[in-house]
């Protein structure tokens, strides 16, 4: 049997770590003491800006005031702004063949209670777990419909709210594409968003059916100024629109959409399958010359290597023998439009089993990997969609990378005091 010391020793527990804030190497020094260093996870704002987080359920935390419980109500949900944690679980749910506008009001007063008791520390309605509950991790439940739900309830659709144009690169399958409603849920715990993802399905009951799912994590131990990085070894999502400034109209929705999305948002889901056996074979400098960026630092290839990643680029720059530095079918140049285009990316890597081969019944490859490509904004048409069809038509990454589903939702505005999510679909 262990003594206390030995446990000590051993090093702290789960709830420990958690408490402290785990999810970016500082906080884990803080506790195993490993010295002094710096959380890598960055992002466009911090939690304050989505309302923070304030007491009562909030104040679960150790002395150090470290992995506050989110405040979930107010004008807009939280899981956008805010620095992404370092495991996710995206959900789409269909609607059963009689649903109506009652059906969906029940649901989503289910999920406004359970994602309101999950981010403040506690179990769900008959959650016989609520222990798994008691450490919120940073975790956020993000709800979202799409084009069937403001049908049902008889509320203006928006254009955008419907299945993306094709492109010629997808190869797109209906188990990871599509939805009538979207739920997205994050933490710095693997076990907080599993418990969570449990609860939120169980109390759907036959209201809905799980379309698909799809785990996402981050590395939560980079070095500062990393947005992150994913497994071809890119740095990934270095532009970033100022959403708390003049660029807050990108992505959140004001006058012009429809009256019950005021506040939301939009966002678009695209599972992308990464050929890592090909990716093996290619050379640093090759790799470096289909993103346009230092794979080091995320720098573009007109600054120096140990430039930060948010450099500007010189899309006019040219070698001695008249090439653009940056290729002209370089991802980021391929990727760069007018000021209109702007998306917040929120990404997240997979890495799953490699699929079984029906024939033999056994697995084929050696990998699963791809990226679920989660980008945020007001309008998709006007700034996802132009930048996706440059980069079908021209992109040196299609080389290595398919897109294989692909849905657009509705994010839901914030539920206030007394409201559910979603509570302006219903008049």
């Amino acid at each position: 049997m262990s003594t206390g010391s030995d446990r000590a020793a051993a090093g702290p527990g789960r709830r420990t770590v958690l408490l402290s804030g785990l999810g970016g190497i500082g906080a884990l020094a803080g506790a195993v003491g490993l010295g002094a260093c710096t959380s890598g996870a960055t992002g466009s704002t911090g939690a304050a800006a989505s309302g923070g987080s304030g007491g009562g359920a909030d104040a679960l935390r150790d002395a150090s005031g470290h992995a506050k419980a989110r405040a979930f109500r107010g004008e807009r949900q939280a899981g956008i702004i805010e620095t992404p944690q370092t495991y996710a679980v995206f959900l789409a749910v269909d609607l059963p063949a009689g649903a109506d506008a009652d059906s969906v009001r029940r649901l989503l007063t289910i999920w406004t209670d359970d994602a309101e008791k999950l981010m403040s520390g506690q179990g769900t309605l008959a959650d016989l777990e609520p222990e798994l509950a008691a450490v919120p991790a940073g975790i956020t439940v993000t709800v979202g419909v799409g084009r069937r739900v403001p049908e049902l309830t008889g509320a203006p659709v928006p254009g955008w709210l419907a299945p993306l144009p094709a492109y010629k690169i997808d190869k797109l399958q209906e188990r990871w594409s599509g939805g009538d409603l979207f739920v997205q849920v994050c933490a710095n715990s693997p076990t907080t968003v599993a418990h969570a993802v449990r609860r939120l399905l169980t109390n759907m009951g036959s209201l809905g059916k799980v379309r698909w799912q799809q785990r996402g994590f981050r590395e939560p131990f980079e070095g500062p100024g990393i947005p992150m990085r994913n497994l071809f070894g890119q740095v990934d999502g270095t532009v970033q629109p100022d959403v708390t400034g003049a660029e807050s109209a990108m992505l959140w929705i004001g006058s012009q959409g429809p009256a019950w999305l005021a506040g939301g948002s939009a966002v678009v889901v695209r599972r992308i399958a990464m050929d890592m056996d090909v990716w093996d074979r290619v050379d640093r400098e090759s790799r470096e010359n289909a993103i346009g960026r230092h794979l080091g630092s995320g720098a573009p290839l007109t600054s120096p290597a140990d430039a930060p990643s948010t450099a500007a680029a010189d899309l006019d720059a040219k070698t001695p023998l008249g090439f653009h530095v940056i290729d002209d079918g370089a991802h980021m140049r391929r990727a760069r439009g007018d000021n209109k285009e702007k998306i917040l990316r929120r990404p997240y890597s997979y890495d799953d089993a490699p699929e079984v081969d029906p024939a033999t019944g056994r697995m084929s490859g050696l990998s699963n990997t791809g990226l679920i490509f989660v980008a945020y904004q007001a309008d998709p048409l006007a700034q996802f969609a132009p930048m996706q069809a440059r980069l079908a038509e021209k992109d040196l990454l299609n080389l290595w990378t398919t897109p294989i589903g692909s849905a657009v939702f509705a994010i839901l505005p914030g539920a206030k005091d007394g409201e559910i999510l979603g509570q302006a679909l219903f008049g």
